[in-house]
């Protein structure tokens, strides 16, 4: 596979691992395998599938499926994130805010990483299809085949729509997440999809403007990477009001009532407020700390948070 050159040196140089053997107390090791999974970013995968859950019961649903829906997913995006982590060891031991990773620092060896992220993937897939249902594990399995093949492997080194396109994989939740409970997909689900699929550009790209050096030196081709933040700030305000016009869509179809539309509405403006403020100072050239692009950020964690918080509690207002 033709990939982006980076600089030829081994995982772990930035680290403990460049200055001889590495100790590894059993704790310490415990903790480098639960950071493999990357738990701050399956949080929000979680967050995007219980209220789903409450949408397609109508209600509470059965407290055992969530939990083990919840464990499965866990596990499901712990795999793919192990798995992510052993294919991009390279640029992240190039990368300031991937320098501490396990695989770089040493604590966690390549094919363990290898073996835990494959491990992973096939308990997930077997607890999904042997205790909620084998739609919820192909579902499951194939947003972690994306994420790792099409996104990590394929995209990410390639070309500047790679958080576009592989940004499906972090869709996927609130499929699973309908299929627990239905054990089939509707129009709901598929529209909380594309309302994921539009908010990850602009939830990822500010971020991708604050870091854009380390990017740009490994050669991974971000948006931000290639164009200036007058062509990002413009993306990011398409993007938005793209998601925020889908995220209304639910109402008229009779899923949700006013509780979830006036949380929408009103979380939906403030995103694009502070979007075109962001869009703004790009505009005005404003470099460094003053383009504030991490606010946008910030608040893209607590818009989908009460997005879907909103979800998960109209079905009891309506």
């Amino acid at each position: 596979m033709c990939v982006t050159a980076v600089e030829s040196r081994p995982a772990g140089s930035l680290g403990a691992a460049s200055q001889g053997p590495v100790h590894r107390p059993f704790g310490a090791r415990v903790k480098a395998f639960v950071a493999l999974t990357k738990p701050r970013i399956i949080e929000l995968l979680l967050i995007t599938t219980v209220p789903v859950m409450f949408l397609a019961q109508q209600g509470v649903p059965d407290l055992k499926l969530v939990l083990l829906t919840c464990v499965g997913g866990y596990l499901s995006a712990g795999g793919a994130n192990a798995l992510n982590m052993y294919i991009d060891r390279d640029i992240d031991a190039l990368m300031d805010r991937t320098s501490q990773r396990p695989l770089v620092t040493g604590m966690v060896s390549p094919p363990e990483c290898l073996a835990f992220g494959i491990t992973l993937a096939v308990v997930s897939t077997l607890l999904f299809g042997l205790t909620v249902n084998w739609l919820s594990a192909w579902l499951s399995l194939g947003a972690l085949l994306f994420y790792v093949v099409v996104y990590t492997m394929l995209l990410k080194r390639r070309t500047s729509q790679n958080i576009v396109w592989g940004g499906i994989a972090g869709c996927m939740p609130v499929l699973i997440g309908w299929s627990a409970v239905t054990d089939s997909l509707s129009w709901a689900p598929v529209i909380l999809f594309m309302v994921i699929f539009f908010w990850t550009p602009p939830h990822y790209w500010p971020l991708s403007m604050k870091v854009k050096d380390d990017y740009a030196r490994v050669g991974v081709p971000m948006l931000p990477v290639i164009a200036s933040n007058k062509v990002v700030a413009k993306q990011i305000v398409i993007y938005s009001w793209v998601m925020v016009a889908v995220s209304l869509l639910l109402t008229p179809l009779g899923y949700t009532g006013w509780f979830y539309t006036a949380v929408a509405l009103a979380a939906g403006g403030w995103w694009l407020w502070e979007a075109h403020a962001l869009q703004n100072r790009a505009r005005a050239e404003v470099m460094g700390a003053k383009l504030k692009e991490m606010r946008l950020f910030h608040w893209s964690i607590t818009y989908v948070s009460l997005l879907f918080v909103a979800i998960a509690v109209d079905p009891f207002l309506r």
